[in-house]
């Protein structure tokens, strides 16, 4: 029977009142007061009821802890659930016949819901005793569903990130196959500008969400394509003067495009995206465009872009060209035939080339 009365069942969650008494008498007046309402276990001696309360956390829903006890005194059980952040999880009572100043002092400084003397009064301590366990059991419900709609918020928030990632995707994708590309160039830009980042030393100093914003704005390097006209974007010959001067507003056509779009403004991207579209032309000497920037006033990130933009236009077929061999495109690069580069970033991009080139596929084709 003693067995029986003493084990918590494992199926239980917060109905089970744990008494940690050393005389007998006093957990069978206790047990007698609450085994109508709660399932009642007991413990002997304050090891044992620490061994309990920490295994059936989940169960208990209050703990009557005596003083003075063997093994463990109540003071010794408090300070170790003290440690564990228990009485912020379940309510604490203790059970005295005296205590001193002191004592009582340290029981409230270590979390005690309320002391009770000895010999108990049923009634007094039945009212205590159930309420602290209801207000107890009333914010664990709160917590719940505050916990509930967090989760929801959190997934709401989710959907729309990925919806915004989606929209800036398809918009850049829209741009590359008005383009006559397949979209997937503004995909390995992407991927070529997070590789640089998280592989190589270009990336330290920023965060994880810092650089997925990164790559996520390289997507849109090149959307102000959209505002010049289809006879120049797809003209397979070379541009003359004035067609090139046409094309080349298409970094600040693009920043003003960015600009406009309201739902951008509120993503961790929009500053980038900006930066980017209207500088990914830029050069190291300065003699890009449209602002005519030198060195290390272009951007880290405009300046990763820029690159990965040139490298795979080299390898790619284009409506105005075949691709390049591999190896003549990394000449091509190296002896700025195509731009002139950050030194320090041609010194990375090459280090790493070899793992960018299998985002073109196994048999090397973009």
């Amino acid at each position: 029977m003693e067995e029986e009365r003493t084990n918590i069942p494992a199926e239980s969650t917060y109905d089970t009142i744990l008494i940690v008494d050393d005389d007998e008498i006093n957990r069978a007046i206790l047990e007698n007061i609450f085994s109508s309402q709660y399932k009642v276990a007991e413990a002997d001696n304050g090891r044992l009821g620490l061994e309990k309360i920490l295994c059936n956390k989940e169960q208990l829903c209050a703990v009557l802890l005596d003083v003075v006890m063997p093994e463990m005194d109540g003071l010794q059980v408090l300070r170790r659930l003290n440690e564990e952040g228990i009485p912020a999880q379940i309510p604490i009572f203790l059970i005295t016949e005296e205590a001193s100043n002191s004592t009582m002092r340290e029981a409230y400084e270590l979390g005690v819901m309320d002391v009770i003397s000895k010999p108990v009064i049923p009634y007094m301590v039945d009212r205590r005793v159930k309420s602290v366990v209801e207000l107890y059991q009333a914010r664990r419900r709160l917590g719940s569903v505050v916990e509930r709609q967090q989760s929801e918020l959190l997934r709401q928030a989710e959907q729309i990130i990925e919806l915004n990632r989606g929209m800036i995707e398809s918009l850049s994708a829209a741009i590359e196959f008005r383009n006559g590309e397949s979209g997937e160039h503004v995909r390995r830009i992407h991927n070529i500008t997070r590789y640089m980042l998280t592989q190589t030393e270009l990336g330290e100093g920023l965060t994880s969400e810092e650089i997925d914003s990164i790559a996520l704005a390289a997507i849109t390097h090149d959307v102000g394509k959209i505002a010049i006209p289809d006879a120049i974007l797809n003209k397979p010959g070379r541009l003359t003067p004035e067609e090139f001067e046409i094309m080349k507003t298409h970094t600040v056509q693009g920043e003003r495009m960015l600009e406009h779009i309201p739902q951008l403004k509120e993503h961790g991207a929009y500053h980038y995206a900006c930066d980017i579209a209207r500088h990914h032309h830029e050069r190291w000497d300065g003699r890009g465009y449209p602002d005519g920037l030198k060195g290390d006033e272009i951007s880290l990130w405009a300046q990763i872009v820029s690159l990965a933009d040139v490298y795979d236009a080299l390898v790619s077929k284009r409506v105005y060209k075949d691709a390049f061999d591999r190896g003549e495109a990394l000449k091509m690069i190296r002896e700025g035939q195509c731009g002139v580069f950050n030194p320090a970033l041609l010194e990375r991009f090459f280090a790493v080339e070899q793992e960018i080139w299998k985002f073109y596929g196994t048999n090397g084709e973009a």
